[in-house]
């Protein structure tokens, strides 16, 4: 069943005539959670300057959306692939529709869209967000489906080094607590700066800014399971729900309650 929402703290980007902000879209779908992604489908709404910790994938079915980057350069978008920790906002026309998908940058379909951003182009240029997603002139973005359906565990973190697998599979056990980078590099067998450079050389991200997503995550999943946020903040290291909401915000631009009821799980 749809659950139609808006959220909050979406507003159209700078440089848009204020008419057009006026006019701007409202988010209002539905969102599938499953290991190492989070999609959402349906109304695409504006957002305003903002950078995920997760890969994001960009469909866009009916009506326009324009992507502007930091450096201002804007480009109507029908798909592309944005990767994670780059700025960017995003203005949708009303009536436009499409598919958002998020992901986990350690997983396989994260790493497999992170790779087609780093070969077609410069990270933080719009450009290269668009021709990521287009594989060629006759399939286009049709090809998108295949970084979707990667995102199985079994490929786990396969290929990474020794070292920052061992990091991700130890991820779980920790995350209720501090999960600092030392503690973790321990159980790696590495030290803190060596892992952080492996975060940052093979997941695009720094070890921080991966830590609060695999954090929200982890705390969507329990409130779906019937905690409060605040149990929930709590299961996932967050210092309370207050923290957990102003993490979500800066994610998705959502407040965790309207995500949680936006996603469904997985058939």
């Amino acid at each position: 069943m749809s659950v139609t929402t808006t959220p909050a703290g979406l507003t159209a980007p700078a440089g848009v005539p204020r008419k057009q902000q006026a006019q701007g879209g409202h988010w209002a779908g539905t969102a599938t959670a499953a290991p190492g992604l989070l999609a959402f489908t349906g109304a695409i709404g504006s957002a305003e300057p903002h950078a995920h910790a997760a890969v994001q994938v960009l469909l866009v079915l009916d009506g326009e959306v324009i992507l502007t980057d930091r450096h201002g350069h804007q480009r109507r978008a029908v798909a592309a692939i944005i990767p994670a920790g780059v700025r960017h906002e995003l203005h949708a026309v009303p009536g436009a529709h499409g598919l958002l998908a998020y992901l986990d940058p350690a997983g396989p379909a994260g790493r497999a869209a992170g790779a087609r951003v780093a070969t077609s182009g410069a990270l933080d240029v719009v450009g290269t967000w668009l021709a990521a997603a287009f594989t060629d002139p006759v399939t286009g973005a049709a090809a998108l489906p295949g970084v979707l359906c990667a995102t199985g565990s079994a490929a786990g973190s396969k290929g990474f080094p020794p070292a920052l697998s061992r990091a991700l599979e130890a991820i779980p056990q920790l995350i209720e607590g501090p999960l600092l980078l030392g503690e973790l590099a321990a159980r790696a067998g590495v030290s803190a700066s060596r892992l952080g450079h492996l975060f940052a050389e093979h997941l695009r991200l720094p070890y921080p800014a991966w830590r609060r997503w695999a954090r929200l995550l982890h705390a969507i999943e329990t409130v779906r399971g019937g905690a409060t946020l605040t149990e929930a903040a709590h299961a996932a290291g967050f210092a309370d729900s207050s923290h957990l909401t102003r993490v979500c915000h800066q994610m998705f631009g959502l407040a965790p309650s309207h995500l949680v009821h936006l996603v469904r799980p997985t058939a």
